[in-house]
């Protein structure tokens, strides 16, 4: 199995997760085809990019996920690992975001707070919830 080198601080093994919805799924490996066209991008401060997705909303559908996948660092404190797209198995950081996803399909505000806390400090919980509230929105307009 390859992955996107991100980073790997704790191995590519994948992590076995209960099926995911086929939406969420989609979802992830939407991810990775951002996140594998972000490489050698900068990483980017999540505060200063969505305050200007905020100014500036022209094109936002596209930056959402660029700017989710160049923060991703600073919001849960490690690097991301992202597998190659279309791999059947999914690492610990795209299993979490499927699970976001789909807990925003079900309406599950409560598991989706959780699951924000359970890894995003406090000063960017806001801005990473309004990332993926986003990107959730627009994947359902398609």
């Amino acid at each position: 199995m390859q992955a996107i080198q991100l980073a790997n601080p704790d191995g590519l093994t994948s992590t076995p997760v209960k099926r995911l919805p086929e939406r969420s799924v989609l979802l992830v490996n939407y991810l990775r085809m951002v996140a594998r066209r972000s490489r050698s991008a900068a990483r980017m401060d999540l505060n200063e990019a969505c305050g200007l997705l905020l100014a500036d909303p022209a094109n936002a559908d596209m930056r959402h996920a660029e700017i989710l996948i160049r923060g991703f660092k600073q919001a849960v404190g490690k690097r991301p690992v992202f597998f190659q797209p279309d791999t059947d198995g999914m690492s610990f950081d795209e299993a979490w975001l499927g699970r976001l996803f789909e807990t925003l399909a079900r309406g599950d505000e409560d598991s989706f707070v959780f699951l924000i806390k359970s890894r995003v400090p406090l000063w960017t919980q806001r801005n990473f919830a309004f990332l993926i509230r986003s990107i959730s929105e627009q994947f359902s307009q398609t």
